[in-house]
């Protein structure tokens, strides 16, 4: 399968994603002339922890759950990858295994670039050196953000960032509100802000008292998002 397989909507999905749309034109034909479309189902696994990485890859519908084991060999979720971001290329620079396992979350289209593939856009579009330093700098500052944000910010100010940025990165506007179209239960929540699920729902009902949100089963309704950046900024 070609790129010409994607839908309308996948295709704009990627090529407007905030770091490929910053890309020359002729990179971005590169890229895209030497990815290959791949369809996965709800659940499936795109990698594991320990694999040697093959691939690099864009997401073009759905999510990818990235996630860990417990100790008690529970997975936990460590974040989600939306449309339009590029990931896996850190293991293709240094040659070290996979950190993380990799799942679709929902029905999920990805690109996907082979390792050779990968090192000779390298080698052929010095652009892609510096494009690339780039968005890792920005996964670090976003990494030490939810580093100080974990350690300095209370429960309630940490969720109310992550509802906004699912809402930025999910969410379908339907009159006022904003509907987060990835299902996430509050399990999920709970472990990407490293609390405990009954936490999580106290706090998401003090949302809904207020008229920040509303819960639905898997889903989460933004209904004024001021509330929530007020919150967020407690």
């Amino acid at each position: 399968m070609n790129v010409h397989s994607l839908t309308p909507e996948e295709r704009s999905a990627i090529e407007s994603g905030p770091w490929f749309s910053k890309l020359s034109a002729s990179l971005r034909q590169a890229i895209l002339d030497c990815s290959a479309v791949r369809r996965l189902k709800d659940g499936s696994a795109l990698t594991y922890r320990g694999e040697p990485a093959e691939e690099w890859c864009g997401v073009a519908h759905g999510a990818v759950r990235v996630s860990s084991v417990s100790l008690s060999g529970k997975q936990v979720a460590l974040t989600y990858v939306e449309p339009g971001i590029w990931f896996g290329d850190i293991a293709l620079f240094d040659g070290l295994p996979r950190t993380h396992d990799a799942h679709a979350h929902g029905d999920t289209t990805l690109l996907c670039v082979r390792k050779p593939d990968f090192h000779a856009l390298l080698a052929q579009h010095t652009e892609l050196y510096e494009a690339l330093l780039r968005l890792n700098c920005r996964r670090l500052r976003l990494m030490f953000d939810m580093v100080e944000d974990l350690n300095t910010r209370p429960l309630a100010a940490r969720l109310a960032k992550q509802v906004l940025f699912l809402a930025r990165s999910y969410g379908v506007t339907e009159g006022s509100e904003t509907r987060i179209g990835l299902q996430l239960a509050q399990e999920d929540l709970a472990q990407l802000l490293g609390a405990s699920r009954q936490r999580v729902n106290q706090e998401l009902k003090s949302f809904e008292r207020d008229g920040a949100v509303r819960v639905e089963p898997t889903r989460l309704v933004v209904l004024d998002s001021a509330k929530l950046l007020a919150a967020a900024g407690k």
